[in-house]
Formats: structure tokens, C-alpha cells, sequence
């Protein structure tokens, strides 16, 4: 009973984006730091991202968002 109860509320949680802390002026170098860090991850100890993607800001610069 306690297992199906600790499925369940790790389904209803809700997947968030972690932003990386800065921004870029160009859009290849964000492409550049998203591509490490689906491919470099286990070097560094991070947890392994299920998604990766490269966003712009309001401002115009660039910023790397991941979910794991």
C-alpha cells in the first residue's frame, strides 16, 4: 500500500524547468552549453536532464532551461 502511494504522488508531480543562472549573447553559445549538458552530465555529477532546450529572454539574450 505505501509503494502505490508513493507512485502516485510522484506522478502527480509537476515536471518544472531549472534554469541555468546566466545569460548569453548569442544564441550558439547557449546551443553550445544545452549540448554539454545533455552529452557531459555524468562528468560533472549532475542528474541526467530529460529535456534541454535554449530560450530567449525578454531582454533579448539567451538562457539554457532543463528538466530532469
Amino acid at each position: 500500500m505505501r509503494e502505490q502511494n508513493q507512485r502516485k504522488d510522484r506522478s502527480e508531480l509537476k515536471m518544472q524547468w531549472v534554469y541555468w543562472v546566466k545569460l548569453y549573447e548569442s544564441k550558439f553559445q547557449a546551443g553550445c552549453l544545452a549540448k554539454r549538458m545533455e552529452e557531459d552530465w555524468w562528468i560533472y555529477g549532475y542528474e541526467c536532464p530529460q529535456s534541454v532546450e535554449v530560450f530567449r529572454s525578454r531582454k533579448g539574450r539567451f538562457g539554457v532551461r532543463y528538466q530532469l
